[in-house]
């Protein structure tokens, strides 16, 4: 295993590369030997039919799969160049570094600020006196503080639906990342929110890497840069986003796009 870690950070070309990744539930197979590599500082989408494995290849990057019993996996995902299965690896700087953002907003019973500041705090990332300008900086980054920055003393709960998944995101900067991982982002939000959301999105790339799981094709194209369509367990086809959506090379790429399926 070592030999096969080291042989695939030789061939790394992305911010994340996964190389013959498999991954099961138990006797269940939901990938099967994905291999590719997301560019940095870009948006990458990840399409595909429900149960095609889209949310689990997500959380294998920062191996949230663990907390599932009976999980095992075959090949390799490396974030900057090092596997996320490397022997001894401290989990929680993992997710500290590849930051998660989830289907539904899931805000702490906490303020807006405490929200914000929980992780660097539990984690002390920043000193004490530095938590005011986090907090402002990450709510900025997250498009909410202008809306938010008279009542950081109210609960987080009170928020709309939009409002409370951007102060997931600014809570997942508050952790200083270098990838954002997002699992249907919008799935759950009105129109308005989602053109929030999806705006946002275009302007954390330039930070951050940002790989996103979506179900709305039309989402994906107007996000994401690279767009890797999953079927079935298998990656079928990555690419440039406008490829993809207008020349797909594989004919199941063009059925789905078109909607013949899925």
């Amino acid at each position: 295993m070592t030999e096969r870690i080291a042989n695939s950070e030789q061939r790394t070309t992305g911010a994340i590369d996964v190389a013959d990744f498999s991954f099961s539930y138990g006797p269940r197979q939901i990938l099967n030997n994905v291999s590719f590599s997301m560019p940095s500082k870009a948006v990458t989408a990840i399409i595909g039919p429900s149960g095609c494995g889209k949310s689990t290849f997500l959380r294998s990057i920062n191996r949230l799969n663990d907390l599932i019993p009976e999980t095992k996996h075959a090949g390799d995902i490396l974030v900057d160049g090092r596997s996320v299965y490397t022997r001894g690896i401290d989990l929680v700087a993992l997710r500290l570094g590849v930051g998660m953002v989830f289907q539904r907003a899931n805000p702490f019973p906490k303020t807006i600020y405490e929200n914000v500041a929980y992780g660097p705090t539990l984690n002390r990332l920043v000193a004490p006196r530095d938590l005011p300008a986090t907090v402002e900086r990450c709510l900025k980054q997250a498009a909410l503080w202008d809306e938010v920055k008279d009542r950081l003393d109210t609960p987080a709960t009170g928020l709309s639906g939009g409002q409370q998944q951007r102060l997931c995101i600014a809570r997942a900067l508050a952790n200083d990342p270098k990838v954002l991982l997002m699992d249907e982002p919008c799935s759950a939000l009105d129109p308005i929110a989602t053109q929030r959301v999806e705006e946002l999105i275009v302007q954390l790339k330039a930070s951050y890497t940002i790989v996103i799981v979506t179900h709305n094709m039309q989402q994906a194209a107007r996000v994401s840069d690279v767009t890797g369509f999953f079927d079935r367990g298998e990656l079928i086809e990555f690419g440039p986003t406008e490829q993809i959506f207008t020349a797909p090379s594989k004919e199941r790429t063009e059925a789905y796009i078109t909607g013949r399926f899925g």
